[in-house]
């Protein structure tokens, strides 16, 4: 079993920052990848970053790349996503997964474990 427990969500104006972090425990942080993804109202679940297990290989969905780094610091259990220049189209709930059993990072099924969310809202 993993428990994850996201944090740092709020209302952030256009063009402004926020960081997200997400808190794990259960299994060993360090043996699986770990992924956000996002969801708006009305709107399917979507990926947004994903890090394998060590940290050296990330992967970002187009309309995020270059403004959002995912990050994780195995010590602290912990895994971040830093989102710069935010838009309005950045509203969503933001959940982050583990991928315990090594399926895909980049797709929903990859992942075993979710957290409850936390709402980002961005106002233009």
């Amino acid at each position: 079993q993993v428990q994850l427990v996201e944090s740092g969500g709020g209302l952030v104006q256009a063009g402004g920052s926020l960081r997200l972090t997400c808190a794990a425990s259960g299994r060993t942080f360090s043996n699986y990848g770990m992924g956000w993804f996002r969801q708006a109202p009305g709107k399917e679940r979507e990926f947004v970053a994903a890090i394998n297990w060590r940290g050296g290989i990330t992967y970002y969905a187009g309309s995020v790349k270059g403004r959002f780094t995912i990050s994780r610091d195995n010590a602290k259990n912990r895994v971040y996503l830093q989102m710069n220049s935010l838009k309005p189209e950045d509203t969503a709930v933001y959940y982050c997964a583990a991928a315990v059993s090594g399926g895909s990072l980049s797709y929903t099924p990859g992942y075993d474990y979710w957290g409850q969310g936390t709402q980002v809202t961005v106002s233009s």
